[in-house]
């Protein structure tokens, strides 16, 4: 069965922290930025997905994404303050991951103004801040100053992500994401102190979470070394799971899968963040190959395919299954998403049929 599945080859709401002013003021703005008129050709191959799959892209701030999500001609800010609610409004998009908060932790009442501009089905994968998940302190440039003292600290994590996070987005919270920056050796090569750590990290996070929260926990790592059955063991100790980062500095998709296999039953968290074809560090290689973002122009078939088949054979088995997709994946991540969809329902329809 296990063959098939993968594939082989919340409490408070948002009016609780916002002012009716500001409220008004965000529903007011937001109302700017028109939901494109082509979103309505997706309705029905929406409709044919799995309930339990939520697909999203990582940000909602790109003006090349003009006709494919918003109608008309915005600048960057405009959208990234008032895009979300014609985001949200793309029927293929039910979920999208908040990357701001990984460079710096949100407030509650920041939290609050994005669930202030979406519907109640619809819900966020946030990061944890680097502040917790990196163990060095960079510059702005990303270069190493100094080992961080808070790295990994209850604590921390709670106080600066999972609280504001909870309270500003209530319901609307799907999943918190804790991905581990590249470790340095030191920290690799004793790795069983290291899941400790992350261990009791996440006892606290969990014991943070209200009992009827529907929350996913998820890990991400960008070291392969990490991979096996001590961070599985551990996972399932927390009740988290792992996320698969389709990222150039870890293994592709089929060899990240056997980590899903092992923590078997359990919800798909996927982020498909990089095209392995810029390597580990090509984030600015894809930016200037892909910008404006309105095309795919480095497709990923095999990718694509191989998780299209997980998300129909756990999303088949009544697991949620949350997969965000970045521009860097293929060029523009709403296309992908949109032939990601084709794929899942096809193989869904075929299943059915």
């Amino acid at each position: 069965m296990q063959g098939d599945l993968f594939g082989d080859i919340v409490s408070s709401t948002a009016a609780d922290a916002v002012s009716p002013a500001e409220s008004a003021s965000t529903s007011s703005s937001a109302a700017k930025v028109r939901s494109a008129t082509a979103v309505e050709d997706w309705r029905g191959l929406a409709q044919r997905l799995p309930a339990q799959l939520r697909f999203g892209a990582s940000t909602w701030s790109y003006p090349g994404w003009e006709g494919l999500v918003w109608e008309g001609d915005y600048d960057s800010s405009t959208l990234s303050k008032h895009g979300l609610e014609a985001y949200h409004r793309h029927p293929l998009l039910r979920t999208v991951c908040v990357d701001r908060s990984f460079w710096r932790p949100l407030t509650a009442r920041q939290y609050a103004a994005y669930a202030g501009q979406v519907g109640d089905d619809f819900r966020f994968v946030v990061k944890c801040p680097a502040t917790v998940t990196d163990a060095q302190i960079r510059d702005d440039e990303g270069k190493v100053r100094a080992p961080n003292p808070e790295f990994l600290d209850p604590n921390g994590a709670v106080e600066r992500f999972v609280q504001p996070a909870l309270e500003g987005l209530g319901a609307k919270l799907g999943v918190l994401v804790f991905q581990l920056s590249p470790l340095p050796w030191g920290e690799l090569s004793r790795s069983a102190s290291l899941l400790d750590r992350l261990g009791r990290m996440l006892a606290a996070v969990r014991q943070a979470l209200p009992a009827d929260a529907r929350v996913i926990i998820a890990v991400e790592v960008r070291d392969p070394e990490l991979l096996g059955q001590a961070l599985v063991d551990m996972l399932q100790t927390h009740g988290a799971t792992f996320c698969l980062g389709l990222h150039a500095k870890m293994p592709p998709i089929e060899e990240q899968l056997p980590m899903l296999r092992a923590l078997w039953p359990g919800p798909l968290v996927c982020r498909w963040n990089l095209n392995r074809i810029f390597g580990a560090y090509g984030y600015a290689d894809a930016q200037k190959k892909h910008s404006p973002f309105d095309a795919i122009l480095s497709e990923d078939p095999h990718t694509r395919a191989v998780l299209a088949r997980t998300i129909r054979g756990i999303t088949g088995a009544g697991q949620p299954a949350y997969v965000t997709v970045s521009n860097d994946a293929e060029g523009c991540a709403p296309l992908s998403i949109q032939k990601l969809a084709l794929a899942v329902a096809g193989s869904f329809g075929a299943e059915l049929g």
